[in-house]
């Protein structure tokens, strides 16, 4: 049986004072999101190269195994984290297993 996945959907905020994951927050329009800081300058992409690190290190995979789906020059972004879509989800404090996905 093929591996799941988990996809997850992200705001993030550049050229923080450090890399954090701040856990689950909801939009104005009501989306939930995990939030997330990076110290990284959002300039050709090392934002998002410290964004996929940060989330790979926090759900203990390999940097392989997370990747950018959309909003490469967005705020909000979409992730998509390759293993067991439930630890996975806990690991990053997600309330919600919602967007979870098996491949």
């Amino acid at each position: 049986m093929p591996p799941g996945h988990l996809r997850v959907d992200v705001r993030l905020t550049p050229h923080a004072s450090r890399d954090v994951l701040e856990g689950e927050t909801r939009l104005s329009d009501g989306r939930r999101v995990l939030a997330a800081r990076v110290r990284a300058l959002p300039e050709k992409g090392a934002a998002n190269e410290a964004l996929l690190r940060l989330i790979a290190k926090s759900c203990g995979v390999g940097p392989k195994q997370v990747s950018l789906l959309s909003g490469a020059t967005s705020r909000l972004k979409s992730i998509r984290v390759e293993g067991d879509p439930a630890s996975l989800a806990a690991s990053l404090g997600l309330e919600r297993t919602g967007q979870s996905e098996r491949a």
